[in-house]
């Protein structure tokens, strides 16, 4: 399904980004890994995934700091380099810092702002001449719920995905007719592995259940009361980087059980 084309997905060491890789390596594409860790669990998993994937499909990794312009230029330009283009770009990066806005740290504010948000722009900035020049790219942005909605205590987190919700529909207006395809996708809540030693560790401290943590803690503002599976993200990214989603293009695709449609 996308044989030959190469992926770049940041923050993609675990979690989400590391589900969206794992999906569109399966379907063939080489993926350059990003993100920070242990060296040697870095090397784990990027072995991991090209054994998996086997013959024909490559693995890079790449430590870029995502919130150096420079470092995420030298990505793009390592990846061109060893795959010889860029075809799918998958911005996933993200931090975050719970406060209210009067005791919100100016330095997080920046770091979120920088590393959620403008590490996309400079990565799109980096791949969208040679997807223009080759008529063909795909950019995938990950939002979030609040990108469409907001919640307290967590303003730079909420501007940075609104943010990155603006960005996708203008790089989308300015790229229409070169064969380019930019969209959103706004997960709700994710199981990942951090997620799940939260809810331990809120069981705990909460002294409730499990069960009470997932559906009155984490869970209270989306409706289905179920996680959003990193494979069902995967399946939506792969989607939108087949030629069946050529026509679809600025788009800010909710996968929150509900959450923004109340």
């Amino acid at each position: 399904m996308l044989n030959g084309k190469t992926a770049i997905v940041t923050g993609s060491t675990s979690g989400i980004g590391l589900g969206i890789a794992q999906g569109l390596a399966a379907r063939g594409a080489n993926v350059v890994l990003s993100g920070f860790g242990d060296a040697d669990e870095i090397e784990t998993t990027r072995a991991g995934l090209a054994a998996e994937t086997g013959v024909g499909v490559g693995v890079g990794y790449s430590g870029a700091d995502m919130s150096d312009p420079a470092a995420i230029r030298d990505m793009v330009a390592e990846a061109k380099e060893r795959f010889g283009a860029v075809d799918i770009l998958v911005n996933n990066a993200g931090i975050q810092h719970v406060a209210p806005v009067e005791e919100f740290p100016d330095a997080k504010w920046d770091a979120i702002l920088a590393i959620n948000l403008s590490s996309a722009f400079h990565a799109a900035k980096a791949v969208l001449s040679g997807m223009r020049a080759q008529g063909w790219g795909r950019i995938v942005n990950i939002a979030s719920a609040h990108g469409l909605v907001a919640s307290p205590f967590k303003s730079a987190y909420v501007a940075a995905k609104h943010g990155m919700i603006g960005l996708t529909r203008t790089i989308a207006l300015e790229t229409a007719e070169a064969g380019v395809t930019v969209n959103a996708i706004c997960p709700g809540y994710v199981r990942t592995p951090l997620v799940e030693a939260q809810i331990a560790g809120q069981a705990q401290a909460h002294g409730i259940s499990e069960e009470e943590v997932v559906r009155d803690v984490l869970l209270a503002s989306q409706p289905n009361k179920a996680f959003v599976e990193t494979g069902q993200l995967a399946a939506l990214v792969a989607f939108l980087c087949s030629d069946d989603a050529a026509t679809l293009t600025g788009a800010a695709l909710p996968v929150d059980g509900a959450w923004t449609a109340q």
